[in-house]
Order: C-alpha cells, then structure tokens, then sequence
C-alpha cells in the first residue's frame, strides 16, 4: 500500500491516565482500538518538523479549547502533582489514499514534561482556553561537568531514543581511542 498521508499523535502518560490526542477534530480510534482525542493544536510547522526528524530538544504541543473537559482534567492533574515529569510522546501515523491507518504508529520523539502554561483570551462573546505542555527530551537537561566530553555511549543512546528507525550514531565511536593519547604538535 501507498502512503498518501500522515496523522501527528501525541500521547501523555500520567501516574494516573494516558491521554491520546490527534491533529483532528472529533475522534479516532486507531487498529488497536484505542481512542484519540481530537483536541490537538500543532502550532509551527518548523517546530513539529524538527521533532518529527528527531532533531528537536523541546517540544510544546498546545490542547485546544474545544474540549472543556481536557482543559478541566489538565488543571485537575496539574494540581494534583501529576503533570510535571510524565512521560509525552510524538507519533507519526501512515495512512492511506482513504486516510485509514497503513501499520503501526512510529514514535518520533520522547519527551517529559517541564512545565504547563494555561492561557486564556477573550474576544467579544469569545472565550478561548488552552493549555502548553513544554515538554524536553532528557538530554536536553543532562549537564556535562567542565571539561567533560560526550561519550559512544552517550551518543549512541541519545540517536537511539531521539531517532529509532534511524541508523546508529557513529559520531563520537573514536573519543575512548583519544582519551588518552597524546598529540604531537609539529615544530616548526
């Protein structure tokens, strides 16, 4: 089958619950039976795109004010304690010329969640609600000592969540050759 088009999906796993949200409206169940909210708003295509490549080191995905409900629950577990430090991940959803799922949702990035930001705005008899999850992957809060250098290790772990599919990081495999070798500046 030809992959004609995709759907973003974002998942939140709280202590609690797991809230699935697409990039639609209404909502959709996916092959494996479980149900998405349509509650999505994918502000930046940039930013959405370098999360996608695995590229990103934040993500903020933003729930839209449609879905009452969904601003309420998300108060509720933000007051609760139960937001910050859950786990969020972004998926990309194949689907065909009819846009009916093609195979499994592949995860793109994840992520946990740093902070929630509430906002409100009115506009004459319009009142618009909504809620940010900024959410960084756990490299983006890893802090190297002075003069401490990024490992094979580090690196190859860091591709392997960032990029699943993608092939593995052979960026840093020469750094334990060097950690201990001496370079011998010509004379000249």
């Amino acid at each position: 089958m030809t992959i004609k088009s995709i759907r973003i999906l974002v998942r939140f796993d709280f202590p609690s619950e797991t809230v699935r949200l697409w990039d639609g409206s209404g909502p959709y169940v996916d092959p494996d039976g479980e149900t998405w909210r349509g509650s999505l708003t994918l502000t930046g295509l940039d930013q959405v795109e370098l999360a996608i490549n695995g590229e990103a080191v934040t993500f903020a995905p933003e729930l839209a004010a449609d879905d009452p409900e969904l601003i309420d629950l998300a108060y509720g577990s933000m007051e609760e304690g139960d937001v910050i430090g859950s786990t969020m991940q972004l998926l990309i959803q194949p689907c065909d010329e009819y846009h009916q799922p093609v195979g499994a949702p592949e995860v793109r990035l994840t992520a946990t969640i740093d902070n929630v930001i509430f906002r409100e705005e009115a506009s004459g008899d319009a009142h618009l609600a909504s809620v940010v999850a900024e959410c960084t992957n756990r490299f983006n809060l890893r802090n190297l000592v002075s003069g401490a250098v990024l490992s094979d290790v580090d690196q190859r772990a860091r591709a392997a969540i960032l990029n699943p599919s993608g092939t593995s990081d052979r960026f840093c495999e020469r750094v334990p050759a060097l950690a201990d070798h001496t370079i011998a500046w010509p004379n000249l």
